[in-house]
This record gives structure tokens, sequence and C-alpha cells, in this order.
């Protein structure tokens, strides 16, 4: 006797499965090829069930109220479904992740093997341009009496799969299950051949959806490490499986090492505006206190200062004028500096902060210019943006990787300006035009140029 399958089909209030809930369950058991028992009910999820997703399953508040809940039912069910059973479903890790994040709410940490018949059609019929339910069905002339409501999914799910036996020889439906089985924790959508050649290198990685719409871009130091892991957590977070849900392509380009791939990740992001890709998106326009050599307060000025010679120190970057100031005053205030003198307010004489007690008296010559200059620039120092130590453009070497390749990039004043694999070409993107000042590239930079020997870089300077 062949351990059972499970074929099982939810229905839910949303597509989250760590926030939205169950409302209907329904499975059927298969041993040997037949049927042996089944298990059907509604489910009360405990909140609202939204109208549009009322008007796709036909489940509402008034059917569910009688209804069990989850936890009322999750015992027997964890029974009925038994141990190391495989699930069958279409879009299988969606219903997965649902069950297990119920279960997980009872104290049940419940675990099986999935298969899913949307993957299974994609490798039987990968000429087909839909594989959803509805379109498989409709191709193999099986009726489905409601759709989106679980019973009548889990008879239609068990229709396809014996009509798939039927259809296909013995050795092309081994095949495909046994596929399926070593590659359950992929995207439903995405083919498991797109993987076979990803490297263990570092680089950058693209995530695409249907017709080529970008949905993330990543890097790692470990391409396929990296990659994979994106899909073994979907049940448990509510952007993977999202993102699983969607991905239908993969790309990923080869990187010399960390310093390339968060460089490139960095530059792609603003230039494909991935969907999900919120860090690193926007170009923002940021603003920094500049203190003058010789001067007794700062002048909040833009970050785009940092591509520049300047004479004095620079801290801190901000998204908003109101950012810096209320950073400046919130740094006055422990330190007792005077915000008059930091021209934070204006006035002459005493200010309202010495009145308080929050002023060290700089505003009426209790304290001299120079002492409180020197005492704020020591409380600034936290803040305080490097200054670029080289006269002007830079080449890093980075590599060679495991793999043997080598970059070459070209950084002025901690501007990024491209890439190149080899030295000859990177001395070309020397006369490139200086770019906008950007943050992401800048952090990148200072982060990796402190002590670039640990990072196995070596820097030219021009």
């Amino acid at each position: 006797m062949t351990a059972p399958l499970i074929f099982i089909d939810l229905e839910t209030t949303g597509t989250r499965a760590t926030r939205d809930r169950i409302t209907e369950i329904a499975a059927l058991k298969v041993i040997d090829d037949q049927p042996v028992d089944g298990w059907s009910s509604l489910i009360n999820p405990g909140i609202r069930v939204p109208a549009n997703i009322s008007q796709l399953t036909g489940i509402n508040d008034d059917m569910l109220a009688d209804a069990p809940y989850f936890e009322d039912i999750a015992e027997s069910l964890r029974e009925w479904l038994g141990d190391g059973h495989t699930l069958v479903a279409h879009n299988a890790r969606f219903d997965y992740s649902f069950l297990r994040n119920a279960f997980k709410r009872t104290g049940n940490d419940y675990r099986a093997p999935i298969m899913c018949t949307l993957r299974l059609s994609r490798r039987l019929a990968p000429q087909e341009p839909q594989h959803n339910l509805k379109a498989i069905l409709a191709r193999h002339a099986i009726e489905q009496t409601r759709a989106h409501r679980a019973e009548d999914d889990v008879n239609a799910l068990w229709a396809l799969w014996k009509t798939w036996q039927a259809r296909y020889s013995d050795e092309v439906w081994s095949y495909a299950l046994a596929e399926e089985l070593r590659h359950r924790t992929l995207p439903a959508h995405l083919d498991s051949r797109q993987l076979t050649d990803l490297p263990e290198s570092p680089g950058v990685y693209f995530f695409y959806g249907h017709n080529r719409l970008p949905l993330y871009v990543g890097k790692s130091v470990n391409l396929r490490r990296r990659v994979l892991s994106h899909f073994q957590r979907d049940y448990q977070d509510n952007k993977a499986m999202r993102l699983a849900q969607q991905i239908h392509h993969i790309e990923w380009e080869e990187t010399a090492g960390d310093l390339g791939a968060q460089l490139r990740e960095a530059q792609l992001v603003k230039s494909l505006m991935p969907i999900m890709n919120r860090q690193l998106r926007k170009q923002r326009k940021l603003t920094t206190w500049y203190w003058p050599s010789q001067a007794s307060q700062p002048a909040l000025i833009s970050g785009d200062v940092l591509t520049k010679p300047y004479d004095g120190a620079l801290y801190g970057l901000f998204r908003s004028a109101k950012d810096a100031k209320d950073t400046l005053r919130t740094i006055a205030e422990e330190n007792k500096l005077c915000p008059q003198v930091l021209g934070l307010t204006k006035g002459k004489g005493r200010c309202f902060a010495s009145q308080l007690g929050k002023c060290l008296g700089a505003c009426q010559g209790k304290e001299t210019l120079p002492a409180h200059t020197q005492r704020a620039q020591e409380a600034l120092a936290q803040l305080q943006i490097k200054a670029w130590p080289w006269p002007g453009r830079i080449i890093i070497q980075e590599g060679p990787s495991a793999s043997g390749k080598r970059t070459w990039h070209v950084v002025d004043h901690w501007c990024y300006l491209g890439s190149a694999d080899t030295l000859k070409k990177a001395q070309l993107l020397t006369q490139a035009t200086l770019p906008a000042f950007d943050v992401d590239s800048y952090r990148i930079l200072n982060r990796f140029l402190r002590t670039p020997e640990q990072h196995g870089l070596r820097v030219k300077a021009l």
C-alpha cells in the first residue's frame, strides 16, 4: 500500500497567511489511487470576510456565524491528515502556508510534503500559456460545479489527477511527480530549470513577474543559497509569500565580490524600480550640516557638497531640513549648547534656553564662542561625514573571486561612475561625467573603503 495523498483546498479571507484566516477547508484522502475518506467544513475566521472575497467565493459572514473556529477542529483535522502524508493542491504553498499558520496559532507545528498541480501542469504541458485551475480544467473538459469553493475544487483536482494519469505514459508521469517532489519549495510559476546553473558566487539576482515585470533585485555573496532561501520561509513571511506567488523568471549577474554586488544592486533598484524593493529605490535629495572653518555655527546645505572639495566639516545626511534641525536641536539640548548661537533660533542677548538652564550662556558671554564651537563640534562628531581622502578619482580592484572574476570600480568623491572587467576599460570610465550624489553608494563605499585590504580591495588614486 502506498502512502496516502491528501487532495486539499482552502478558502481564506485574503492572501496573507500570517494575518488572514481560513473560511473553508475540504480534503480528499486517496490511497492506491482510490478515494477512501473526505473531510469538509466551513471555518469561522473570527474576522469579517471582505466584500471582494465574498463576491469571489460566495462565502459571507452569515454563512460562517455558526461554523466552528479552527481551534475547535484543529485536533481532529490534524489526526485525519496524518503524519508525513503528501498534500496535493493547486498553488500548494499558498494552502500549505495558511494551514501551517492556522495550526501554529493553536500550538501545533504541522509539517507535510506538498505537491503542486500548478507546477505539474507546467511540467506536463510547458507549451500552454495558462495554468490556473480554470484554464487547466477547460483544456481537459473537466466540469467544475462551483469555482472557489473548497469541496468542488478538491473534486476537480482529483478528476484532473486521474485525467493526467490516463493521458501520460507511466514514464512521463513518474518523472513529473519525481521532479515536482524534488523542487516542491519553488514558486509555482517558476520553471526549476532556470535554477540549474545558479552559481555559489557573489552577484545580484532579479526576480521577474508576468510580462517581465521587475519584482525584486537582491544581492549576495552566494547567489544560489540566497535565491533559494527566499522560498524556504514564505509560509511565515507575507512579503516572501507575495513574492513567491508572482515570480515567473529569474536572472542573475556574477560579480567579483561583495562590493560590486552592493553597488550594482543599488544602481539596478533605482533604474528598474522593482515593486518589492522599498529601500534603495529613491534618489533622495539630502541635506547636511556644513560647519566652515573659523565659523561659529553650521549652515544647512545640499548633500551634493560631498561631490566637491570643501573647507570645514560635514555632519549627517538628512532627508529634510526638518530632520536636520530636529537632530541638531536634540544634540544642543543634551549638551547645553546655545540654540541661538547655532542658528536654530533668532534673537540677541540671553536666549530662552539659557533662562531655563539649558544653555551654558554662549549667547551672553558666559561661555566663549571658541569654547562653545569646540563643544558643539565634539557633540556632533558622531555624525561627521568622512571627507574624500584622495585628490580625485580612484580605481578599486576587486577580486579575483573563487571563479577567477576580477572587476575594476571607478569612484570620485563617493560617486560611483561604473565598473569594468579590465583595467583598460575602467580607465575609459574615468572620463565619465560625475553623476549626482547618491547616499546609498556613499554608505556602501564608505563602509568598504575604511579598511579596503580587509575586503580584498586594491585602491589606486588617479
